[in-house]
């Protein structure tokens, strides 16, 4: 395939048309201005401006007929009838797959304003609810307010076709497109819209970089000839494991030719998706059942939510989700759209959402820009955080169905919150708007006070009561001298312990001068250093009375003798390196980092009283909580995990073999620290990296350490190799912490891109973790818990303002506030 040159605008280049030899003259005058631009792809607001000048035609091709591909080309043709459109589908008019379409009121804004006529058509389509029921252990509990629309896919189909039909778009049905490769070499443009199987990204890996992901879960779409009044959740705890149902309706009527009386009438149709873990799913007999057999079976099993109805199938399969995300989206003059270019999960109603608005991106794009190249560009730039923003919400909303089992022992209304909230999308406070009844009702299972948030409620660890879920995340500060901290600590958690958190945390302290990661790092291991740390707990407790404030102490292992962070992260020093020991002689950065020397028993003996002796000099400093860094990479972080311990002494090997040293350091720290006062680990769940710490393992080294006597875990991920892949997003951590606790039923931190205290409130009412820890939010907000109670109007005892702070507890007026109300309204 000839990529079109990057300056080539349109219509100046490019293949000609074969039966005409060259392109055809643009049927626009000059009198007639720019070629019609799209009004707007939002939802709502003026047509922004075109100024661009007419350009010539474009010949089209299509690969695919699903909503994604037939909207894209009616709105390239709409937008300059001289195109010339081809639609290719392999299947006939009437075939679909599926059942019925959600669309949101941001897709139908988008569509209103593109195509009003295609807009007008939908709506007349369109089944409407705002419930959603949750049933659970043969209870119902509804959630108002959501506002869902939804159609039937073959009847949406059937609008753009006729769309398409009346624009002057060729539909080629029941015949395969030609290869893209030789469509690009005929057409100016070719839009793959071929689906989550798509040949064209299968034809050509090298230039799109697929990368699929199959999932643990099994999933099948029937359809019941009834209309739900909601859109229903249902688990079935059946003999085999747990199932559930995902239900919703998309027509109130079925068109019925011969009706024979009022009894015979059709009452709608819903859409039934019926998932569960692949293990339930084999061990159910399902897996040797045919389309008609899986429709009875479900049937069956979730008979009281259809009334006894049956089920029935359209071409329906059981299958296991696909995630599809490719490192680009174009090739020359071919671009994906829609589940070629990438998926999102079924459980939040995005796929032809996406497709849809992948279509009136490139149309206003292409519209836009100036030559192909750059349209291409801009539809990818525009597109790609929007679906990378979907992908995390419908990864998290995945992985919550996968895990679901975890979750049947919450409290009812904490389960439906949580199901509600399962993809961050839908907040607390925003739960509050759509619903307040039941998220009070949620609050008060929860132990809330009347007006007090859940991030206000009080914590108790061990002998320790934290006044609310708020801590200050550990954040190395590289300020110490000789591992002593000075007047930089006590200013810097001084003021944290003044906002109002519950729990304040030092940065990782060094356990000895070898440990430090970099020169200017804390540690206590002299008495000195304990003295100066006993100056900072004062503080607290003095100014900050009902403050508590924690102690991490780690060892950098492989990682230190390096430059602090903003002189070169990982970076080793210029000079005064010193020597470096990990479970394993393997460098940080191979060719960067010094090789470190592997600890034999004498070494691990040394380094474990280290521990031991700083948890004694933690305590005499007068700290509340004891935390163990096993995260990051550091030194008991990389025994942990399998990419940086390659022993094959006791201390390597299989995960409890691996987990040895870091558990006989955690119980001679354990045996130091007072027996009142509760000590947490920290760990990484998940190393981001093939060959790494996963989930599964984080659940069994949680165990292990909530066995030898953790309070609390704080679950922390990734920052042991440099070559990780971490999946970045808000609170993109949390579902490991959820797991953990849901799964053990043991206290859990929190931690990874919280930000907002909507987020903490979602995730402490929705039971995924018992406190929340923040560490840039506090860093650019010291008083971040004090405001956000004043933006809550919360008074409480939680977050008491500093005596000398309480005239700012009130956010200062801002802009002219005295003007007169309006009270009259004069005719004219």
């Amino acid at each position: 395939m000839s990529p079109i040159p990057p300056a080539t605008p349109w219509g100046a280049g490019g293949p000609p048309l074969p039966e005409a030899g060259g392109r055809p003259p643009d049927p626009r005058t000059a009198s007639d201005g720019a070629p019609p631009a799209l009004e707007e792809r939002g939802s709502g607001g003026a047509a922004p401006e075109y100024t661009a000048a007419p350009t010539p035609a474009l010949r089209i091709a299509v690969i695919g007929g699903g909503p994604g591909g037939l909207y894209a080309a009616a709105l390239l043709k709409r937008l300059d009838p001289a195109r010339t459109l081809t639609v290719h589908e392999r299947n006939t008019p009437d075939d679909t797959f599926g059942f019925g379409v959600v669309l949101s009121d941001e897709t139908l804004g988008g569509i209103e304003h593109a195509d009003p006529d295609v807009y007008r058509a939908l709506r007349r389509e369109f089944v409407r609810w705002d419930d959603i029921d949750i049933v659970c252990h043969g209870r119902t509990l509804t959630s108002t307010g959501h506002g869902f629309a939804a159609l039937g896919r073959r009847r949406l189909l059937q609008i753009l076709h006729e769309r398409c039909r009346g624009l002057g778009v060729e539909l080629r049905f029941g015949t395969p497109a030609p290869p893209a490769a030789e469509l690009a070499r005929t057409h100016d443009l070719v839009i793959a819209a071929d689906g989550v199987h798509s040949t064209t990204r299968s034809e050509h890996p090298d230039a799109f970089g697929p990368r699929i992901t199959t999932h643990r879960c099994r999933y099948i779409w029937l359809s019941a000839d009834f209309a739900f009044d909601a859109f229903r959740f249902e688990i079935a705890e059946t003999e085999h494991g747990v199932m559930q149902l995902h239900a919703y309706p998309y027509a109130r009527r079925l068109p019925s030719t011969r009706p024979s009386g009022p009894e015979r009438q059709p009452s709608g149709a819903s859409t039934v998706i019926v998932e569960m873990r692949e293990e339930v799913w084999r061990a159910a007999g399902l897996a040797d059942c045919d389309e008609q057999q899986s429709a009875e079976r479900c049937a069956k099993i979730f008979a009281e939510a259809l009334g006894g109805r049956p089920l029935r199938g359209n071409n329906s399969a059981w299958t296991a989700f696909r995630t599809v995300v490719n490192d680009r989206w174009t090739h020359g003059n071919t671009v994906l759209l829609g589940d070629a270019a990438h998926t999102a999960h079924f459980s939040i109603g995005s796929g032809t959402k996406l497709a849809v608005e992948d279509a009136l991106a490139l149309a206003a794009c292409i519209e836009e820009q100036p030559t192909l190249p750059e349209a291409l560009a801009a539809y990818e730039a525009e597109r790609r955080p929007v679906v990378e923003s979907t992908q995390r919400a419908a990864a998290a909303s995945l992985r919550w169905f996968e895990e679901l089992g975890g979750y049947l022992g919450q409290p009812p209304r904490q389960f439906a919150f949580n199901l509600l909230t399962r993809s961050r999308r839908v907040t607390h406070d925003n739960l509050r708007l759509r619903d307040r009844a039941f998220t009070d009702s949620v609050e008060r299972d929860f132990g809330c006070p009347p007006g007090t948030p859940p991030m206000f409620t009080p914590f108790r660890l061990r002998g320790l009561t934290l006044r609310n879920r708020v801590v200050v995340s550990p954040m190395d500060m590289y300020a110490a001298e000789d591992g002593v901290p000075g007047d930089f600590h006590l200013v810097h958690l001084g003021a944290r312990a003044l906002g109002g958190a519950g729990l304040v945390m030092t940065e990782m302290v060094c356990v000895s001068p070898e440990g430090r990661i970099t020169p200017a790092c804390a540690g206590l291991y002299t008495r000195g250093q304990s003295e100066a740390w006993r100056r900072v707990t004062d503080f607290v407790h003095t100014s900050a009375p009902g403050t508590a404030i924690g102690v991490q102490l780690g060892h950098s292992g492989r990682k230190g003798s390096t430059k602090v962070m903003w002189e070169g992260i990982d970076q080793p020093l210029d000079h005064g390196n010193w020597p470096l020991a990990a479970a394993s002689p393997l460098p940080y950065r191979a060719g960067v980092n010094q090789v470190p020397h592997a600890l034999d028993r004498a070494g691990l003996t040394e380094i474990r009283e280290q521990f031991a002796a700083a948890a004694g000099r933690a305590a005499h400093a007068g700290f509340d909580l004891l935390e163990l860094h096993c995260a990051h990479g550091y030194l008991l972080s990389g025994f942990l995990s399998p990419l940086t311990n390659h022993r094959t002494d006791a201390y390597g090997g299989s995960l409890s073999r691996r987990l040895r040293y870091p558990l006989e350091v955690f119980d001679a720290v354990r045996e130091r620290w007072p027996h009142d006062k509760p000590m947490t680990v920290r760990i990484s769940a998940v190393d981001w990296f093939p060959g790494g710490v996963v989930a599964d393992d984080a659940v069994e080294i949680a165990r292990a350490f909530a066995a030898h006597g953790a309070d609390a875990v704080d679950v922390s991920s990734g920052q042991v190799v440099p070559q990780e892949r971490p999946e970045f997003g808000r609170s993109y951590q949390t579902p490991y912490a959820d797991r953990i606790r849901n799964e053990l039923h043991i206290p859990v931190i929190a931690v990874g891109a919280i930000s907002s205290w909507d987020d903490v409130n979602s995730i402490l009412l929705a039971g995924r973790a018992d406190l929340c820890a923040l560490a840039r939010p506090h860093l650019y907000d010291p008083h971040w818990t004090l405001h956000a109670a004043a933006d809550q109007e919360y008074a409480g005892e939680a977050a008491p303002w500093p005596p000398p702070y309480r005239a700012g507890s009130r956010k200062p007026p801002t802009g002219r506030t005295e003007a007169p109300k309006p009270r009259l309204t004069l005719d004219p």
